[in-house]
């Protein structure tokens, strides 16, 4: 019986390869926790609409402009209403999953976020056209179908009807039709939803960088060395040091070593990449601070944005 949860978990366990040709093992996640992240993320989304809503009413309430015409002041409330409205169940996935975690507050509550899917066994960076693309979707998935029902009335039935529940069935459905779990969204962007369990991470490799430069004087490095990463390669990395996989971290030791024009030897490749992660996002979370942002290894240096987490 034990075995039932890893031979489920070996099911959605995918290989990509990093630009570098390491190989990184990802895993899926479940139908049940994407449901989760989106019954939370709506959950907030409503309960911030209600509070603009009642905000906007108490504003209305203490002018005395809620019923005029001649200023219209009740009427410019109503269209700042909808104005948030548009925006948060347009913007709310849009901007939460363009930053640094590639995920919403729902999607970190359950551990999940969302990644670019490889093409072939190439890996991809998650680009902002791919979150459009994905969240765009979404209307046609879920609100089309509600106009439908809308049109319907109460009655609950005729075509209208009918044609929303086919409509809202088969997009519902379409997730347990293939073996990634991908909603159609997914498919048009190219990209799927991993497990990303919050792990205390940072301050363990704080500490141990600390401990192997320290001991090791050879593991610092120089602004020539550092500049050649950004957040994507520091993100990758974290991955593979929380995967504790030795042959993986073999491979990255290598080709980091390789980028940077070191010479290293083998057998201390898990304490040269803990000082290098400890150092690389030591140097953008300080280069942030100037407003200054590196998305990955190809891009040039960006003005703005937020601090790493």
């Amino acid at each position: 019986m034990s075995a039932r949860p890893q031979e489920f978990d070996a099911k959605r366990r995918r290989q990509v390869v990093t630009p570098e040709g390491v190989p990184l093992q990802v895993v899926l996640a479940t139908r049940g926790s994407r449901l989760m992240a989106l019954i939370l993320d709506y959950t907030i989304i409503n309960v911030t609409l209600l509070v603009l809503a009642l905000v906007l009413l108490l504003i209305g309430v203490n002018l005395g402009r809620m019923d005029s015409l001649e200023t219209g002041g009740g009427e410019f409330l109503v269209v700042l209403f909808f104005i948030g409205l548009f925006l948060l169940f347009n913007g709310y996935f849009i901007f939460f999953e363009m930053g640094p975690r590639g995920a919403t507050p729902g999607k970190r509550m359950v551990g999940v976020r969302v990644a670019a899917r490889p093409q072939g066994n190439a890996g991809e960076r998650l680009t902002a056209e791919a979150i459009i693309a994905r969240n765009l979707i979404r209307q046609i998935e879920i609100f089309l179908p509600i106009s439908f029902f809308q049109m319907a009335g109460d009655g609950g039935t005729g075509s209208a009807w009918i044609a929303g529940s086919l409509w809202f069935a088969v997009f519902m459905l379409f997730p347990f039709l293939n073996r990634d779990a991908l909603r159609a969204g997914d498919v048009i962007a190219g990209t799927w939803v991993v497990e990303a369990p919050r792990r205390k991470l940072d301050d363990a490799l704080s500490l141990k960088g600390t401990e192997v430069q320290d001991a090791a004087p050879a593991y610092r490095f120089g602004p020539e060395e550092l500049t050649v990463y950004g957040e994507y390669e520091l993100q990758s990395l974290e991955r593979v040091l929380r995967s504790d996989d030795e042959k993986t971290i073999a491979a990255v030791h290598q080709a980091i070593v390789r980028k940077i024009g070191w010479q290293a030897g083998s057998g201390d490749e898990r304490a040269f990449l803990e000082a290098f992660y400890t150092a690389l996002r030591a140097k953008l979370e300080g280069d942030m601070r100037f407003g200054q942002r590196k998305a990955d290894k190809f891009a040039e240096v960006e003005h703005g944005g937020p601090p790493l987490r």
